[in-house]
């Protein structure tokens, strides 16, 4: 096999397989803002509906950090490829499920405690999935490259965000609202199988990462991964975990959230919206690119540092832009919330596992990745209803600026030095 072919079959491996977790994943939460809320939580109140949907979606991030300990101590002691491929199986057969699953007027109490069943089963795979697909292409980059290569997970998040709500936004033209209630919204869940088919595929055809195969020769895995990277590497994942909060308070305040304010507050279709996000998160893709292709030759915190001040900026936006209504001012907010995301978000790639040895990496990224969504993502959607609630939207934007400096205090934990 050439060293070309050899190249992209590795970087498609790390984009298919993270596009694919984070289809099923966004599919939940577009759902969650949609329809979750009267066909498995019903309530005399439009708003507890919607909470209740949003503490489902957040049910996962709970998971998460238990599926990063899990994948991570097996990523750390048999390799990086079968790990993947486990965590692969997991979310994407707890997808399907939900495709199947009957509403609360069917059969009660147990629709909503099936549904988060297989929500944390969704967890729990994408806990072992960002830091492998990470690690699949950090660990096989050429030298000056760790950056350009550690991009491509981020990147499976737009596309597997345009996959999930593409369709969703098919569906509303296709389908009557009625339908779509009734049966329409199954279709995106049921489709992940074909797509979980897909990274499947690609995945059993890479090969083991060079870094893990020189680990194992040198007998340097511990054997309790997790123990060994609190005992040793406590300061990393410290910073790690707060680097990543900002980048899902973006996410999920300018997509889950903004989707069920825009059509509900701000009266907006579903189709509109939708329209309107999936325009928006080409912003998203491209800084990413800007910001991991520029980090290889500045540094990934210089672009790190960008990303954390522009959630803060947009946060301090979110009001008068996002409350106005109006198009151009809304598709502009998620815009710029979105791109200042990508450089908060792409570098992550490169970076996070620049903090840890080989020995502990896959333990250290999952971890630090998903105990950092919990606080800037579980929260976000839940937090920002109920902020809305009480004082408008411009109090929900405090959230972004909290994060922002949230972040930016976590890149000033580290000595100079430490990190790439």
């Amino acid at each position: 096999m050439s060293a070309a072919v050899s190249s992209r079959r590795i970087l498609t491996a790390s984009l298919v397989g993270t596009a694919v977790e984070f289809y099923d994943f966004y599919i939940y939460a577009t759902a969650a803002a949609l329809v979750f809320g009267p066909l498995f939580f019903p309530s005399d109140s439009a708003s507890a509906q919607l909470m209740l949907s949003y503490a489902s979606f957040g049910l996962a991030f709970v998971a998460r950090p238990v599926g990063a300990i899990i994948f991570g101590h097996f990523g750390d002691r048999l390799g990086r490829k079968s790990t993947l491929v486990a965590s692969l199986m997991l979310m994407g057969g707890s997808t399907v499920a939900i495709a199947f699953l009957p509403t609360h007027a069917q059969v009660g109490w147990v629709a909503p405690a099936l549904l988060c069943l297989l929500r944390f089963g969704q967890g729990l795979g994408l806990g072992g999935e960002w830091g492998g697909a990470a690690l699949l292409a950090v660990e096989n980059a050429p030298a000056g490259r760790r950056n350009t290569w550690g991009m491509f997970p981020p990147l499976g998040a737009p596309v597997g965000f345009l996959a999930a709500n593409g369709f969703f936004l098919l569906l509303g033209f296709v389908l009557t609202d009625a339908q779509f209630l009734a049966w329409g919204w199954r279709l995106p869940f049921l489709a992940s199988a074909v797509l979980v088919a897909l990274g499947l595929w690609v995945r059993l055809k890479v090969t083991e990462t060079p870094a893990f195969r020189e680990a194992a020769a040198a007998d340097a895995l511990p054997k309790v991964p997790i123990a060994t990277l609190f005992a040793g590497h406590a300061r990393a994942v410290l910073t790690g975990t707060l680097a990543v909060v900002a980048c899902f308070s973006l996410f999920y305040l300018a997509t889950a959230f903004a989707l069920g304010y825009g059509t509900t507050a701000l009266g907006y279709s579903r189709q509109a919206f939708l329209a309107i996000e999936l325009v928006a998160i080409l912003f998203l893709a491209a800084g990413i690119i800007v910001a991991s292709v520029t980090a290889d030759r500045r540094g990934a915190r210089a672009m790190l540092w960008i990303g954390f001040a522009g959630c803060a900026l947009a946060g301090a936006l979110m009001g008068p832009m996002l409350a106005s209504g109006a198009t151009v001012e809304v598709f502009t907010w998620l815009a710029l919330a979105l791109f200042v995301m990508g450089f908060a978000y792409g570098p992550l790639g490169g970076w996070l596992p620049s903090l840890f040895p080989s020995g502990v990496r896959y333990t250290g990224v999952s971890v630090t990745f998903n105990v950092g969504g919990i606080i800037g993502g579980a929260l976000a959607p839940i937090a920002a209803q109920a902020l809305v609630e009480r004082g408008g939207i411009g109090i929900v934007g405090l959230y972004l600026v909290a994060a922002g400096i949230l972040s930016g205090a976590g890149l000033l934990i580290l000595k100079r030095g430490e990190g790439a």
